[in-house]
């Protein structure tokens, strides 16, 4: 590392960039993979009223500027700086709402420090890949995938990532909504990307299957009825976890809350509220 990264490194905060709006108790916003803070801003108007909205920059996204180090991008350190950042602001207890990679590092958050959790919402989340094998072909994959990252470029990447199958339904969004998520997009960083699949790819997190039995704190699942592997996981782990229940979305694939964001909007307020949901689609 050359002496500028290093002193760069030396001052970077031990939590990650955030935004705080809002009154009332706090809810921690984590964004998924190619997002940032501004992935929820639509969703503020709704929420703010009933909580202080805490959305952060997850490692290499938004605000985060990507450093040389690659351990950087680990669950583990994504988890204490997360946690250094509830001690930063004052929060013994928070609710979580996570998307996509924002729902496993909330699911690891919640197996690490289950008493700093008050109540998890988690959207097209998996608590990880069980099959060894299949993790580590996951990996390659990543890995693979973050250098063709660095050789090909941003707007390459960018424009490869909204054309993967998982996204297909996106087509039905406005066209002004996905105009700005990938405007969204183009505002990080290939380095931030590459670091981040090589990091906290799939492949490279461990399988929490085993552990969220005894995770016992209220749980909500939000699914698109259009994703269905997603929907399956989803169905498993509210079967899995003793206070967890699902909420399938119609209309809607693997970004429930840019798809449909009047429909989740509804789920996650009702849900902070009371605890309860008046979804399209409930499974206990």
């Amino acid at each position: 590392m050359d002496p500028s990264a290093e002193a760069a490194e030396e001052h970077r905060p031990l939590h990650p960039p955030y935004t705080r709006t809002g009154h009332g108790p706090p809810l921690l916003l984590l964004h998924g993979f190619t997002g940032s803070a501004e992935e929820w801003t639509g969703l503020l108007p709704a929420l703010t009223p009933l909580r202080q909205v805490i959305a952060v920059d997850l490692p290499g996204h938004g605000r985060d500027l990507p450093p040389a180090d690659p351990s950087y991008y680990t669950m583990e350190r994504t988890v204490a700086g997360l946690l250094a950042l509830l001690d930063h602001l004052g929060h013994a207890v928070c609710d979580v709402l996570g998307y996509s990679m924002g729902g496993r590092v909330a699911l690891h958050l919640a197996v690490a420090a289950p008493a700093r959790v008050g109540r998890l919402i988690l959207e097209s989340a998996s608590p990880g890949i069980e099959d060894a094998a299949e993790r580590a072909a996951r990996a390659a994959a990543d890995d693979a995938l973050a250098a063709r990252i660095e050789r090909e470029g941003l707007e390459w990447f960018v424009d490869y990532w909204a054309s993967l199958p998982l996204f297909a339904s996106q087509a039905r969004m406005p066209e002004a909504t996905r105009a700005a998520l990938r405007e969204r997009r183009l505002r990080g960083s290939a380095a931030g990307y590459a670091g981040s699949l090589r990091g906290m790819g799939a492949g490279r997190q461990r399988s929490l299957w085993a552990e969220l039995p005894a995770l016992r704190i209220p749980i909500l699942i939000i699914s698109g009825e259009q994703d269905e592997k997603y929907v399956a996981i989803g169905a498993r782990m509210a079967a899995t976890m003793p206070l967890a229940r699902q909420a399938i979305v119609p209309g809607a694939g693997h970004t429930v809350h840019l798809e449909q964001p009047e429909a989740f909007q509804d789920l996650v307020v009702r849900y902070l509220e009371t605890g309860k949901t008046r979804a399209p689609h409930i499974q206990s």
